[in-house]
């Protein structure tokens, strides 16, 4: 088999072409990773096609290439932008309330494909909320990578004196760790580097023992990352790039140093106060014997001017330098401003280990380490924490020491033992030049991925397979040409009897490839059940609209849609309505099982109508509270946010599903049915219906039937399929 992959990652700017590794603090080492990983992914022979998908930016403190729709890579490979949350670049604690969006949007895109992806993997909390939803819309399998954990960042947080509050204020914690628990139950694979992820970092999680975790680690490009002395082989070639790129790195480190020809002691990362940069300089500000010994070279990411940087930037870079001047480390130490990830940071490396240098990664903790292994297959040796995934690579591939990062004089001791003894430089180096080929490539990660998906095809038996083809509604959403969509009470049914309901169902299910059966109804998901429970043949419906158009779902197991909720979640004030009409003359508040967060439903009294209605309009009006008000056989008033409304369901539909509004048939018999029998759709009145519907006798889009309930809207369907309204389909 062949696949379809689609990788979610929504956050930071991605691009592959110049990709601007290390510039903020959201493109930083997943963003490498993703996108070595949709290069690697390409080149197996196992995949047909795999896009990267993440957010469209059109922000004029960016590039343009982040506002392309499709940016191709090569044959099989693309990057694909879908807008959320508007154009402005957005730090990524700020994307989560526009997720839903970001999932709508992607199933549009998908309809235009004519391809559903075989998996949705997702990486860091944001993109697996997005292949979590979308693998549910198309009934496909769906990978995680974490990259880095809510609880153990709130857990650092907390330690540094942050109150839960602030924290969740400024991180949208909660919301993050939640979603992080619902991916380890939901998920067929979860991506780890090494087992001290799964041990260390998902062990604060509920829903740890319910997680498929798999080792799988990431690599890297050994025909970027090769070992310093390759260059001067016989037969070997720099490209002009590469040429260029060791002009300028030379040119940058050397501009700060006296003595340039020392040992480089190196440590790259982005400008994070946890990549422990501010403990490497005082071990070597603090040892007099190591400076003499050796140079220092921090590339802490991407800098123009320290004072428009992100507040927690400008603390670590304002930092370093006020260490390096505590120390006097002018002519010892280089702080370059910029690098670029592709072309220098190999370079970079290549420098530090023919100056017989060493590569200190003093984060602790690490889940995994990439720095490590690229300083490997560049052939220079490393000091690195002993706990995590640094401890597994560098015993792993016996390349260099492990200390406690924490500790200056261990550092500083470990740096003097390497650089003193040449014969353990040579060892480390060799050590850690063959064990990235061997282990630590793309091509390793890709055969082992293509192995996972493998396995997870073979687990499903023939049978599950076509059922799982089957039962992918999203496909059947985005393929069905034409949307059913009727009131549930007094249309097709009158409490316990359904006249003609059985008829029409069986009709439904014999069109089932072109028409989608939904319900559209006053009840909540609890009635609508009990209807269901109630009337077994209305189990062909495949989406429901409940709550007075406030709620949309999907299959009899009532699948949420997210988009819906965000949406007419604007300018709804629920409680602040409440408190308003809590003593308002000719209402009584409905029971709490008739209450929903998007509707307040009231009784209205004897001689409660359209003046009344008026009324209170008004008053909403003049305190500044936007409701819609639906008035049912002048028992029963409900409120709901102004964006919903059965008919406004319905355009969501339509939206979302990539369909006509004239491709839609709607029935109703009621006032509140109103809103989606009154635009362009294919509107049918059963002859039982309320008075409020009489004004609808004069639009050309309504068919009044001579019959009531069931009869009375399969006579209106035929009506429409015998008259060709129907938009043809394409």
């Amino acid at each position: 088999m062949k696949y379809y992959v689609q990788l979610f990652s929504p956050h930071g700017l991605i691009r592959f072409k110049n990709a601007e590794i290390g510039r903020d603090k959201d493109t930083g080492g997943q963003v490498k990773y993703v996108l070595e990983l949709l290069e690697a992914l390409s080149l197996h022979p196992a995949i047909r096609k795999v896009d990267l998908v993440t957010r469209k930016i059109a922000d004029k403190r960016v590039s343009p290439a982040y506002a392309e729709d499709i940016e191709v890579v090569n044959e099989k490979a693309r990057i694909v932008r879908i807008q959320c949350g508007g154009l402005q670049y957005r730090e990524k604690e700020q994307l989560w309330n526009y997720l839903d969006e970001f999932v709508d949007k992607t199933i549009r895109f998908t309809e235009t494909q004519n391809d559903i992806p075989d998996i949705m993997h997702g990486h860091y909390a944001d993109g697996n909320y997005i292949a979590r939803e979308l693998s549910r819309v198309f009934n496909t399998r769906f990978i995680a990578t974490g990259h880095s954990l809510g609880r153990n960042k709130q857990d650092i947080l907390l330690k540094e004196g942050l109150t839960a509050e602030k924290i969740n204020a400024r991180f949208n914690m909660e919301k993050r760790i939640r979603e992080e628990e619902e991916t380890l139950k939901a998920a067929d694979a979860v991506i780890i580097s090494t087992r001290y992820e799964m041990d260390s970092q998902y062990r604060g999680y509920g829903n740890r023992h319910l997680a498929k975790f798999r080792v799988i680690p990431p690599g890297i490009n050994h025909t970027v990352f090769y070992p310093y002395y390759k260059a001067s082989m016989p037969g070997f070639t720099m490209t002009t790039e590469e040429e260029l790129a060791l002009l300028r790195i030379n040119s940058e480190i050397e501009r700060f140093l006296f003595a340039p020809e020392k040992p480089l002691i190196l440590s790259i990362g982005r400008a994070d106060k946890r990549k422990n940069f501010e403990t490497i300089i005082t071990s070597y500000g603090r040892d007099k014997e190591l400076q003499t010994m050796a140079n220092l070279a921090i590339f802490a990411g991407v800098r123009k001017d320290i004072s428009v940087m992100p507040p927690d930037e400008q603390e670590t870079l304002t930092n370093l330098l006020l260490l390096m001047d505590k120390y006097d480390l002018y002519g010892k130490m280089a702080i370059p401003k910029k690098n670029d990830p592709f072309h220098e940071v190999p370079e970079i490396y290549r420098v530090a280990a023919r100056k017989k240098g060493v590569f200190v990664n003093a984060t602790p903790g690490e889940n995994f380490g990439l720095t490590i292994v690229e300083a490997a297959a560049s052939g220079l040796p490393v000091v690195a924490s002993p706990t995590g995934g640094p401890k597994e690579i560098v015993e792993n591939a016996r390349n260099g020491l492990l200390v406690n990062v924490d500790d200056p004089a261990g550092i500083s001791q470990a740096l003097k033992r390497v650089i003193s003894d040449h014969n353990t430089w040579d060892e480390y180096s060799k050590n850690g030049i063959i064990t990235s080929q061997e282990t630590y490539s793309w091509t390793a990660h890709a055969a082992r991925y293509i192995d996972l998906l493998d396995t997870l095809h073979k687990e499903e038996s023939t049978a599950a397979a076509q059922n799982r083809e089957n039962s992918a509604w999203g496909n059947r959403l985005l393929k069905t040409p034409v949307f059913f969509i009727s009131d549930l009470d007094g249309t097709l049914i009158e409490e316990k009897e359904a006249p003609a309901l059985a008829g029409l169902m069986n009709f439904l299910g014999e069109n089932r490839q072109k028409m989608i059966f939904g319900i559209s109804t006053g009840r909540n998901v609890a009635m609508t059940r009990k209807a269901l429970e109630d009337h077994p043949v209305l189990a062909a419906a495949a989406l429901f609209i409940c709550s007075v158009g406030t709620e949309i779902y999907y299959t009899q197991d009532f699948l949420p849609d997210r988009g819906w909720e965000k949406h007419i979640r604007f300018q709804w004030k629920r409680e602040k309505l409440k408190e308003l009409l809590n003593d308002y003359p000719g209402l009584t508040l409905q029971e709490d099982e008739a209450q929903t967060p998007f509707k307040l439903s009231y009784y209205v009294g004897a001689g409660f109508g359209d003046d009344q209605l008026a009324d209170l309009h008004h008053l909403l009006h003049s305190r500044q509270l936007r409701a819609r008000l639906f008035l049912t056989d002048n028992r029963h008033l409900d409120l709901v946010p102004p964006r919903a409304g059965k008919g406004k369901a319905l355009h969501y539909l339509a939206y979302k599903w990539k369909k006509d509004i004239r491709n839609f048939i709607v029935a109703g018999n009621g006032g509140n049915d109103l809103g989606m029998l009154g635009g362009r759709t294919n509107g049918i009145v059963v002859s039982n219906h309320s008075p409020e519907l009489e004004v609808l006798k004069e639009n050309p889009h309504v068919y009044f039937a001579s019959t009531p309930l069931a009869e009375g809207v399969m006579e209106g369907i035929h009506h429409y399929l015998h008259t060709g309204k129907l938009l043809p389909v394409k």
